[in-house]
């Protein structure tokens, strides 16, 4: 039996790994190296006669959604980005997110609160409209500060802080939010769930720390990949972790 390691797999990364991926006869993943293949969406196919490499119910497919946990994160202006790195300065790509064109970028900053700072706090691009911090409800109390649960782009009546970075600092007067759980769907993939930009769905979690995710708001446009957004402390609280599948259960208060 010839065994790929998540290792292999990225010293493939180089060249692109094929998707999907096919296993021979004879090849078995390592655990660690099929869940770094679902972060990526690629899809395993297992040689004629082999069962399924997933669970009965947990094949990504029909009314699952793969789960994406985001720890604390900064999304700047335009002006910020100069204001904290100097002028004319641009981010620079580390890595490339799910969603196209988003990216995890080298720069990062420190949060200042009333109570506390995070250092080293990633930030990621492109540049947009307005600046807007997201954390957790537990950054909020280490910052002394306490943000309302709002979705990205809501940031009217809500708390600042302090960006603190190489070239100098922001003080903002707002943009502090702990963000919603939401999900991003294609117009396919909403066709397919039968769902609509708006909707509320129920997920169920299918791990071992079972829970009901409810009021989790459906965002749909063209370039979406389907993805469940939820931050550290809800991941970690139904000992989820990126790559996992939540399941539909329900939309709008009602179950199925």
């Amino acid at each position: 039996m010839t065994v790929i390691t998540e290792s292999k797999l990225r010293a493939m990364l180089k060249n692109g790994i094929p998707n999907p991926f096919t296993l021979g006869v004879g090849e078995k993943l390592t655990p660690s190296a099929r869940d770094f293949l679902r972060e990526r969406r690629i899809e395993v196919k297992l040689p004629h006669g082999r069962k399924n490499l997933y669970n009965s119910d947990q094949k990504p497919e029909g009314k699952l959604i793969p789960v994406g946990v985001s720890n604390r994160h900064v999304h700047l202006s335009p002006q910020d980005v100069e204001t904290l790195f100097g002028s004319g300065y641009l981010l620079t790509p580390l890595r490339d997110l799910l969603q196209p064109g988003q990216f995890a970028a080298n720069e990062q900053v420190s949060l200042l609160g009333p109570k506390g700072i995070f250092q080293n706090v990633r930030i990621l691009g492109p540049a947009r409209g307005e600046t807007q911090v997201e954390i957790s409800i537990t950054d909020g109390f280490q910052l002394g500060v306490h943000p309302p649960v709002r979705l990205s782009g809501f940031i009217e009546d809500t708390p600042g802080l302090t960006l603190v970075g190489p070239k100098g600092c922001v003080v903002l007067e707002k943009g502090d939010i702990v963000a919603k759980r939401h999900v991003h769907l294609s117009h396919n993939d909403a066709k397919e769930l039968n769902v609509k930009h708006g909707d509320r769905l129920l997920l169920e979690t299918v791990g071992g720390r079972q829970i009901i995710f409810s009021d989790v708001i459906v965002r749909v446009h063209h370039s979406y990949y389907k993805d469940f957004h939820v931050d550290l402390d809800e991941g970690n609280a139904a000992g989820l972790k990126t790559g996992d599948l939540v399941k539909i259960i329900g939309k709008n208060e009602q179950f199925y």
